[in-house]
């Protein structure tokens, strides 16, 4: 459940700005939808800096299952839509100089590319700072050369689809904030606190009725496995994305993407490696299959396809109060945060540049003029974690670590359903 104190004066604020707006924007016409969808394998073939842990020094030691990064291209009436999916922990510092290459290659505006990451912690941490490690840096380059290939063969393979969108549920992931007899709050499993369980699935296929894609979303983070493990992995959402690619055949491609998950990790969490005893399913493989299954289900039965949609897109560089010493340097009291809108027909795509704890996106989600709101956090930048208001007083890691200020949450909320409601 969401916590009324949050949720309930963020959207009553967001009702009055969709009310006036609805005013403001009449019917837009739709459009012939295209698409064409790319998977490429992104695998590193030699020994990595792995991401995600401090703690963890030494290079990876092997692969455990395949990496990859999963690209759909829209395009309705000329105006152009690219979501990448990608099994890494995140862009970060990468982000521009990749984003503005993509842009520039395909003569793209900012706000029509969603580069994403599903913030796997046993991939490679990307890098194009010289002082990186080389390996990582040699990684990182080639990522780049082979995400603008790959998008391109997307754009290439354009043709009319049909859409449609279902959601399900899945217990996989868990609130992590557990509270000690103290009072204090540390990471681990906290089964009664906020969970977004949705699952939303949206389906393409060709304009003949062949299933060419099956995008979802999921909040949880991609923890299953632990600082210990060195083997590359998916981890719980790549690992999902390649069950459903198995379980719909070869035409079918599972571009995933973390919904708000700052505070939400798999049930079972930071574990030291696969476990591959005899008789022994590995956790990490069990819910990646566990919600895998719930997305294959939901696939198959959205039985209502549309060849038509509108597409468009929007990106806002926000300005957030800040905590004291943690601004950025060119705002003192302020830190930016990216946040990208778009929609493709009665479906919007909201795309945050941080570690959005799940009441935000349930609160946005909930808000939504649109039927369905795809959330992705990781999207199009790096702002660390964005907790709401009433937290600030629990503490925690996530509190410990944000860099922004109490209230930022509650602005990034209005801005979303403000631009969300402009699109609509």
């Amino acid at each position: 459940m969401k916590r009324p104190g949050f949720c309930f004066g963020v959207m009553c604020v967001a009702l009055l700005c969709l009310a006036s707006s609805a005013a403001e924007n009449p019917a837009q016409e739709t459009c012939a939808l295209y698409a064409g969808v790319v998977k490429v394998d992104i695998t590193p073939d030699m020994p990595v800096k792995m991401s995600g842990y401090a703690s963890r020094k030494d290079l990876s030691t092997g692969v455990h299952d395949r990496l990859y990064a999963r690209i759909v291209t829209f395009e309705s009436n000329s105006q152009r839509l690219v979501l990448v999916s990608t099994d890494l922990i995140g862009f970060y510092s990468t982000y521009e100089p990749i984003r503005d290459a993509i842009c520039e290659r395909f003569n793209l505006k900012p706000q029509e590319v969603f580069l994403s990451s599903t913030h796997t912690h046993a991939g490679p941490t990307p890098t194009l700072d010289a002082n990186g490690h080389p390996n990582n840096l040699e990684y990182t380059q080639k990522l780049k050369t082979t995400l603008i290939e790959a998008i391109a063969q997307a754009l290439e393979k354009i043709q009319p689809v049909q859409i449609g969108v279902g959601r399900g549920h899945s217990p996989v992931g868990c609130n992590r904030r557990e509270k000690r007899p103290d009072g204090s709050i540390k990471l681990g499993r906290n089964p009664y606190g906020p969970t977004d369980k949705e699952v939303l699935v949206m389906k393409l296929a060709s304009s003949d009725g062949e299933p060419i894609a099956a995008l979802f979303d999921y909040a949880t983070h991609a923890t299953s496995l632990g600082p210990r493990n060195l083997q590359i992995s998916g981890d719980v959402l790549g690992l999902a994305a390649q069950f459903v690619e198995r379980s719909l055949g070869p035409t079918v491609t599972a571009p995933v993407f973390a919904g708000a998950s700052g505070d939400i990790d798999p049930w079972y969490r930071v574990l030291p490696s696969f476990d591959e005893g005899e008789g022994w399913t590995p956790e990490t493989e069990l819910l990646g299959t566990l919600l895998g299954v719930e997305v294959v289900r939901v696939f198959r039965d959205i039985d209502t396809m549309t060849p038509s949609a509108t597409v468009e897109a929007e990106l806002a560089t926000l300005e957030l109060p800040a905590r004291k010493g943690d601004h950025d340097e060119d705002t003192p009291g302020t830190k930016q945060l990216n946040v990208t809108v778009a929609r493709i027909g009665d479906v919007a795509v909201v795309g945050v540049g941080c570690e959005l704890l799940t009441e935000i996106g349930m609160a946005i989600k909930d808000a939504s003029p649109f039927e369905h709101t795809l959330l992705i956090s990781h999207c199009n930048g790096k702002a660390g974690y964005l907790p709401p208001k009433h937290l600030y007083e629990e503490g925690g890691y996530e509190i410990d670590q944000t860099g922004f200020a109490p209230g930022a949450a509650e602005i990034l909320v209005k801005k979303s359903l403000r631009m969300l409601s402009e699109l609509k």
